[in-house]
């Protein structure tokens, strides 16, 4: 080796003009660039990037952490994922830094300052884009200017243009039944109903009522549709897992405006500790909302229920066959549930009062011919919910049931009722079913403005309900405004092209309208949506102001054939529309001798207001002791 290679070689400068290569040095080592002592510590975590390195990892978390909430939120994904996303995010924190301090120095000629704080802003503004992305509509969306008009119009179950949900607006969706068994769906249904009705008792908390909640079961509707078609600002939803008296409640509380999960929990209860569960859900529900809690909650919570697992069980099973009880047979399918619930428990206040609202349906709309009977039927209906009030003096269903299924229309007693009804409303002012009865009640005593606001913020709470909707259009025909009773009717129909109300009012409306000939063909239609005992009413006042008299008359004919003349408020419509008053006024006097329920229409019947000045009509208007 000659004595400039051994230079080289040594580490040496080649000499001038030697012509050996030259070797390019090592990347720098820590030694290398160590700062002096005197440059501190500052000047060595700046070499080091530390700061850089530790401020574009948080911009990557944040937005890495909304878009996995957005992809969970549409994909349906479990909760635990975004939470094991979360704690890892938290855990690498303090790992960033570390790493950039041991070996940030080597990225010295890779990434520069600058370049790293781009990175870092570029990750936060998407971040911030993302953040923002589920409240858009919600940005550019102007209040909703609220009239009656705006509102029939509006299109229902379909998103609205404008998102305003109210504050401390809620919606619980039913909750997933994780059970392996079909069968155990009326449980985890219920389970959902039941936490609906809990917080629903909190006087500052809007609702959403069960219809229009349940409408979504079953569907594959991301949550932000499913909020701006309930217009409301938060979604609870969740799981039920049953394993004999243990059960599994999982829920997770969501904000609807910005997609993220604001809470979650899960329970493990024996069935006996149910109530306690509904009481902290509901509780912690209302603190994620920031919902002002005023007096003992647990106590308005807990109200009427029962610790004893069969019968809740049992309830659970009656409140899942009364939603579409529409006969004699599945009331009383109904009625056995609740039944047994009440004798596995007498103290059971919630099992007397549904035990009620059976029989007063089935007195009022399935017993025709027995009158007897019909009086049976509502005096065990007034028991029943007498001694559910006795039970549970602050239970709401007790009140209403009794006030408006029992006392008005099994004994016209007005004065007993209205206290009931206006009790019912103090204990739960965001319960859809009292909502509508507080309607209705106002609307027959002819108090227009009282029921229409009581029926819009029951639609308002049941959006998707069709019934509520039908309700509005009823109330608007009793104030003689046809033709925004035309526009409500539309808006049922929209819901629910097939029900029977909406049927009855496409073909009444005209009628009142002093339009026989559609009416005519709305009735003469086999496939129309109507209720038989109406079709016939219907034609047979369609046919007479028509001049068609024969037919008239054969409708008439059919209609008492069919009810066994047990509708004398029936025939009495359609002689007062005939201008036949000697008969109209005959048929009501008997409807008051048998105490027909529909008589406490009498006020607001369009159809009777030809006999209305009549002294014989007024007597019996005044034996009905309507309130003043």
């Amino acid at each position: 080796m000659t004595s400039e290679a051994r230079e080289v070689a040594e580490g040496g400068a080649p000499p001038p003009g030697s012509g050996a290569e030259v070797i390019s040095p090592r990347p720098p080592t820590e030694e290398s660039v160590q700062p002096s002592a005197s440059a501190g510590l500052w000047a060595r975590i700046k070499r080091h990037k530390v700061a850089e390195w530790t401020l574009a990892y948080a911009a990557f978390a944040f937005a890495a952490l909304h878009a996995v909430t957005l992809l969970s939120d549409s994909l349906d994904w479990p909760h635990a994922i975004l939470r094991v996303l979360t704690l890892l995010l938290i855990l690498c924190l303090p790992i960033v830094p570390i790493l950039a301090w041991y070996h940030g120095v080597r990225a010295l000629k890779r990434v520069s300052t600058s370049e790293l704080i781009i990175i870092a802003l570029l990750l936060a503004i998407g971040g911030s884009l993302l953040w923002l992305y589920p409240n858009r509509a919600t940005d550019r969306a102007e209040p909703p200017t609220v009239t009656s008009t705006s509102a029939l119009r509006a299109q229902p179950g379909s998103v609205a243009a404008a998102f305003n949900p109210p504050a401390h607006s809620i919606a619980v969706l039913p909750f997933l039944n994780m059970s392996g068994d079909p069968k155990q769906e009326y449980f985890s249904d219920g389970i959902t109903e039941e936490l609906l009705n809990s917080l629903s008792r909190l006087n500052d908390l809007e609702v959403t009522a069960r219809t229009s909640s349940f409408s979504f079961k079953g569907q594959n509707v991301d949550i932000p549709t499913i909020a701006h078609k309930l217009n409301v600002g938060a979604i609870l939803e969740g799981s039920v897992r049953r394993d004999g008296n243990t059960v599994r409640i999982t829920v997770q509380l969501i904000n609807a405006v910005s997609g993220f999960h604001l809470w979650s929990q899960t329970y493990d209860r024996k069935l006996t500790d149910i109530l306690k569960v509904q009481t902290d859900v509901a509780t912690s529900v209302a603190q994620q909302l920031e919902v002002k809690l005023v007096g003992d909650e647990a106590a308005k919570i807990e109200v009427g229920g029962t610790k004893n697992a069969d019968a809740y069980d049992a309830y659970l099973r009656g409140a899942q066959l009364i939603v579409t009880a529409d006969s004699e047979a599945k009331w009383g399918a109904t009625l056995q549930w609740f039944d047994r619930a009440i004798m596995l428990d007498p103290s059971y206040a919630a099992a007397y009062a549904q035990r009620a609202r059976v029989l007063s349906d089935i007195a009022r709309e399935a017993v025709q011919t027995q009158n007897d009977r019909r009086r049976e039927l509502f005096q065990m209906a007034r028991q029943a919910a007498e001694r559910a009030v006795a039970l549970a003096p602050n239970l709401a269903d007790a009140h209403v049931v009794l006030g408006w299924g029992v006392r008005l229309f099994g004994y016209f007693d007005f004065t007993g009722a209205s206290p009931e009804i206006e009790r019912a409303m103090s204990l739960a002012p965001g319960d859809e079913y009292v909502l509508r009865a507080k309607a209705g009640f106002e609307a027959l005593l002819g108090h227009a403005q009282a029921a229409q606001d009581a029926i819009e913020r029951a639609v308002r709470l049941d959006p998707e309900n069709y019934l509520a909707r039908a309700d509005r259009a009823s109330l608007l025909i009793m104030s003689r405004r046809y033709k925004e009773a035309q526009l409500a009717n539309e808006d049922a129909i929209a819901l629910n092209p097939a029900g029977y109300y909406a049927g009855d009012f496409t073909a009444s409306i005209p009628l009142a309208l002093g339009q026989p000939e559609v009416a005519q063909r709305v009735c003469e239609t086999p496939a129309a949506p109507l209720d038989d005992d109406f079709r016939h009413i219907c034609l047979a006042v369609a046919y007479h102001a028509l001049g068609k008299i024969k037919e008239a008359e054969s409708e008439l004919g059919k209609f008492r054939s069919l009810t066994a003349d047990t509708e004398p408020v029936g025939c009495a419509e359609i002689y007062a529309q005939w201008g036949d008053k000697a008969s109209a006024l005959l048929w009501l006097t008997r409807a008051e001798r048998v105490r027909a329920p529909d008589l406490v229409w009498l006020k607001v019947d369009w159809r009777l207001d030809p006999i209305r000045n009549e002294r014989q009509f007024k007597a019996i208007e005044a034996r009905m002791h309507f309130p003043p």
